[in-house]
């Protein structure tokens, strides 16, 4: 008979064997404030301009080499449940503004590092929590106050490209003015009166070969295709957009043919040629030139549209035939049918194009406006690329947040050492044990010049004292000066550092919302994984 051994008591008994329960301050609160710390020290080395790359190998074995934090989350799959929280909360300021996911990050570790200190202290969480909360509703307030402009005119390439720059510097130093450039017309070709902006109506195309100096906007879409047939280019050419196979219809119920002759048999192959041949030249008589189509195209289709001299391109992803309806105002057709002028769209140019060594199919329309905008870019390697279309994705963002408000503060860390003079004075004021915290919030605002200066190569306390100092003679928009040889400040407003409010206002709220749920927590209990065979 199996001796039987009591489990111990308390909380482990009610669980199955195997599962984990941790509880209490040492147990549960420390070590996930331990394992966040470590999260966002991991990311913190990637921030600003000298912010250092990461290279990441996910579960697929892809390799990616890049300082951009929401990759790197994305491709870490972290599974530590309290770390989770944080990447949570990275995630939605991706979702939001579409860049600060680091600032979200590091914030939110930095108050946890502090947090630390004053439970070590002796506070109580609720204390700690209560602090924080109070500090983040005070710069909150603060924030709108500290403001240095708005972008009125939308449509102004001098107003908009100043934002767009500071988002793509911290991912391409060195190049940020030239892809800003980019951009910005690009996001301006496509801004619609009325409706919202889209950042989707930005396409990116990557080719290899040459430099990013040699990238590209192109009114239109480009497509890395051959053509079908023998034609390869149309002007001013009216487009017609299927998205079935271009080829003879299959009857939907089936049938059996007798035949009994040779010219039955000829004449049956003759009856499908001729109405093959009849649907091309319908098409071809309501004067339209190119032929897009979702599926395989026949040879006979084939050929008979070589001999009515259409263009024939051959898209298989929908969303692609989608977006190009969109560009080129066509409607897509379901089947092989001669199409309306209402349903055909246009397109100034179309035309098969060599763009290094990898053949193009472009859709380009000679307005400066237009629905969908590409950005062609060169690179001489993938990672390189990928990483270029990470910074335009974050620039494109960055125009849509301002869409949604246009208010910008000054960049380089001025912001953060302002909210921190006044928040620590604040603070002060406070009668009660939340002073602490609220002081510790203050601190934790430090971290965004300590990272530029620290990831920049510079002495950390000595661009702090002299931030503080120039921010307590009212230079309000004083930030790091990374291009300095030392420890210096520069206007970040005079050098066109600028942040959006918007990213800025809900990184602190996200952070602040994470680092609070972390320290609440003060139990965790793991149920036991099953094994799966």
């Amino acid at each position: 008979m199996a001796l039987h051994v009591p489990r111990a008591p308390g909380f482990a008994q009610m669980m199955k064997e195997g599962a984990k329960h941790y509880s209490g301050l040492e147990e549960a609160v420390y070590r996930n404030i331990s394992a966040c710390k470590e999260l966002a020290q991991t990311t913190i080395s990637a921030y600003g301009p000298h912010g250092q790359n990461k290279m990441v190998i996910n579960h697929l074995e892809k390799l990616f080499v890049t300082n951009d934090a929401a990759t790197i989350l994305r491709e870490l799959e972290v599974e530590h449940p309290a770390a989770k929280i944080l990447v949570m909360a990275s995630q939605q300021q991706e979702q939001e503004c579409g860049d600060g996911t680091n600032l979200v990050l590091g914030f939110a570790g930095a108050l946890l590092e502090h947090a630390e200190e004053l439970l070590r202290m002796g506070l109580s969480v609720a204390e700690v929590t209560e602090g924080f909360e109070m500090a983040c509703k005070k710069a909150l307030d603060i924030l709108p106050g500290l403001t240095c402009g708005s972008v009125n005119n939308m449509r102004s390439k001098e107003e908009v490209m100043p934002t767009v720059r500071t988002a793509v510097m911290s991912k391409q130093y060195g190049n940020e003015d030239f892809l800003a450039s980019l951009i910005t017309d690009a996001c301006i070709s496509i801004l619609p009166g009325k409706v919202s902006f889209s950042v989707d109506n930005i396409r990116v195309c990557k080719i290899l070969g040459s430099g990013i100096l040699q990238s590209t906007v192109i009114q239109g879409m480009v497509f890395k295709r051959q053509v079908e047939g023998d034609v390869t280019k149309a002007e001013h050419a009216k487009v017609v957009v299927y998205s079935c196979p271009l080829d003879s219809m299959q009857t939907e119920t089936k049938g059996t043919v007798l035949i009994k002759n040779a010219d039955e048999l000829l004449n049956f192959s003759k009856g499908e040629e001729n109405m093959m041949e009849q649907q091309i030249k319908d098409i071809a008589e309501t004067g339209v030139k190119v032929i897009v189509t979702g599926g395989k195209v026949g040879d006979l289709a084939l050929h008979y549209a070589n001999k009515y001299q259409l263009m024939i391109v051959r898209l298989l992803s929908k969303w692609d035939l989608r977006r190009l309806c969109k560009s080129i105002g066509a409607t897509p057709l379901p089947k092989i049918v001669s199409p309306t002028s209402d349903e055909c769209g246009f397109c100034n140019h179309v035309f098969v194009d060599e763009i290094g060594d990898t053949p193009v199919i472009v859709f380009k329309q000679d307005a400066k406006e237009s629905p969908i905008a590409t950005i062609v870019i060169r690179g001489s390697t993938e990672n390189i690329m990928d990483d270029i279309e990470r910074a335009v994705d974050d620039g494109v963002n960055t125009f849509k947040a301002l869409t949604k408000d246009n208010k910008i503060l000054p960049g380089a860390g001025a912001t953060e050492i302002e909210l921190a003079s006044q928040v620590s004075t604040f603070g002060e004021s406070l009668p009660g044990l939340e002073q602490y915290s609220v002081k510790k919030f203050a601190e934790a605002l430090e971290m965004v010049p300590k990272a530029l200066a620290k990831n920049a190569g510079i002495k950390e306390t000595e661009v702090l004292s002299k931030m503080y100092a120039a921010h307590h003679e009212k230079q309000a928009s004083a930030g790091v000066d990374i291009e300095a040889d030392g420890a210096a400040v520069v206007n970040a407003v005079d050098a066109k550092i600028i942040d959006l409010f918007i990213t800025k206002y809900w990184a602190i709220k996200f952070a602040t919302s994470a680092a609070c749920t972390v320290l609440r927590v003060d139990q965790v209990s793991i149920g036991m994984k099953k094994e799966i065979y």
